[in-house]
């Protein structure tokens, strides 16, 4: 059974920065393509970032590739997203998705996710 696990969410000011980590058992990490989405408010799922296999990060938005950073330790099985210069904006629930297959294609795809935390919360104040 897989199970993908977010954490280190949390309530921060404008500008700030915050780490996020997804670990994830009961598949070979360093096999898996792996993935951050998030849902705001009101709204359906964005993508956020996807990382290779490789340790290759892809953004969803130059926005997001300017402040953001995706990572990942195989040899920890740990995924991260570091978040820079957060906005009121960036408010949502942030989501960690695992995949079989290793490589990203370029983009941020939900579609070629199967494996889905539970989310972490980061709320951004203005």
């Amino acid at each position: 059974q897989v199970q993908v696990v977010e954490s280190g969410g949390g309530l921060v000011q404008a500008g700030a920065s915050l780490s996020l980590s997804c670990t994830v058992s009961g598949l070979t990490f360093e096999d898996a393509r792996m993935g951050w989405f998030r849902r705001a408010p009101g709204k359906g799922r964005e993508g956020v970032a996807c990382v290779s296999r490789d340790g290759d990060a892809y953004y969803a938005s130059d926005s997001m590739k300017g402040r953001f950073i995706a990572s990942r330790d195989n040899a920890e099985k740990v995924l991260y997203l570091r978040m820079n210069n957060l906005k009121p904006e960036d408010t949502a629930t942030y989501y960690c998705a695992a995949g079989q297959l290793g490589f990203c294609g370029g983009g941020v795809d939900d579609s070629k996710f199967i494996y889905w935390g539970q989310g972490t919360q980061v709320t951004v104040s203005s």
